[in-house]
């Protein structure tokens, strides 16, 4: 069965997700032809820290991101956001001067 005439490809979408609906819904084999190279360039600003894991927590963060079929820094990034507001809050209750009797 032969493939109906695609229409161009848009030359500006009004957002990113305008473009990832549109390429979630057409194959770019049928648009190869109007396509052209192009520069791009753009500054990563995620920095990775390495801190040592000792090996059953690590085994145990590997067991729940791979049961949620996530990255193990995807599950350890808000469980330290998490833990370090908790203790960030703590240590601001106990700086607080108390009131004088």
């Amino acid at each position: 069965m032969a493939r109906a005439k695609t229409a161009g490809i848009p030359r500006h979408f009004r957002t990113a997700e305008a473009a990832g609906r549109f390429w979630d819904t057409h194959d770019l084999a049928d648009y190869w032809d109007q396509t052209e190279p192009a520069s791009v360039s753009f500054h990563l600003q995620r920095q990775s820290h390495l801190f040592a894991v000792e090996p059953r927590p690590a085994r145990e963060l590997h067991a729940v991101a791979a049961a949620r079929g996530v990255s193990p820094e995807t599950i350890a990034n808000p469980w330290l956001r998490e833990r370090l507001a908790h203790e960030s809050g703590a240590r601001r209750r106990r700086a607080k001067p108390r009131a004088a009797a």
